[in-house]
């Protein structure tokens, strides 16, 4: 499986930062986890191949650019751009983002070829198929309906924390697989904000300390991601600190392989 931490932020030479605003992840080069600069970081040929999107949730760094995404290819679409969520996100996709004020209702309208968008409901705690991937969504700790993510595409298996604090089923879930080849999790503040990160309901690294004992899978790499740019050496200092075997932070615009 080869997975990309699209970039949300360029140089002046149009190269990719390090810090990282908007969370996208790209699997296989056809399907992405969440949008939040799937519409910047993408190129033309990647534009060409993804039709289906996983939104965990719905807070704007997540979902930020998927409007134009889906506005710059209205016209080309043969077939629809496939929305996939549970049921409660899709309705604040719904209420608060293709209303008809922020941006058109894509769900309902059509080009020359057909419907432009479609929404797929997804099951929470049920495998499902995405294209060549067989995917669980898993309720985790935050402060909006969100899930965290197993995908498998049958050779390797990569688990998406999306963002949360404190939780059990995810951990649950991943401990019931046959094995876990990678795991991107958030990290979002430092030990100081502890506070903050506990009402948001996001990761420090000390609390994210305490959770990875629930983990009883060994010898896979763990990548922290979603961590707030204003903090992020602070962030890495202190994960490094960890001394946690294979522990690491995910590079933007590099692909990994699994």
């Amino acid at each position: 499986m080869r997975v990309q931490l699209l970039p949300s932020t360029f140089d002046s030479q149009g190269h990719a930062t390090s810090e990282q605003r908007l969370t996208c992840f790209l699997i296989d080069e056809c399907v992405a986890v969440d949008a939040g600069s799937i519409a910047l970081a993408t190129s033309s040929d990647q534009r060409e191949k993804v039709r289906d999107i996983i939104v965990t949730h719905p807070h704007m760094d997540h979902i930020a650019s998927l409007p134009i995404f889906i506005d710059d290819l209205f016209e080309t679409l043969k077939s629809p751009v496939r929305v996939y969520a549970t049921p409660e996100v899709i309705e604040l996709l719904e209420r608060d983002i293709f209303n008809w004020n922020v941006y058109p209702r894509f769900s309902e309208l059509k080009n020359e070829f057909g419907p432009v968008m479609r929404y797929v409901p997804i099951p929470a705690g049920e495998e499902f198929r995405i294209a060549h991937l067989t995917v669980t969504a898993v309720p985790v700790n935050h402060i909006v309906p969100t899930v965290g993510l197993v995908v498998s595409d049958g050779k390797s298996i990569v688990a998406f924390s999306s963002d949360t604090a404190e939780t059990d089923e995810f951990w649950n879930t991943i401990n019931r697989a046959p094995r876990i080849d990678a795991l991107l999790i958030e990290a979002s503040f430092p030990n100081s904000m502890a506070k903050l990160a506990e009402v948001s309901r996001h990761f420090t690294p000390a609390s994210l300390q305490r959770d990875l004992r629930k983990l009883n899978h060994n010898g896979l790499d763990i990548l922290a991601v979603h961590i707030k740019p204003a903090y992020r050496q602070m962030v890495i200092d202190e994960l490094n600190a960890l001394n946690i075997p294979r522990l690491g932070v995910m590079e933007p615009g590099r692909t990994y392989n699994w």
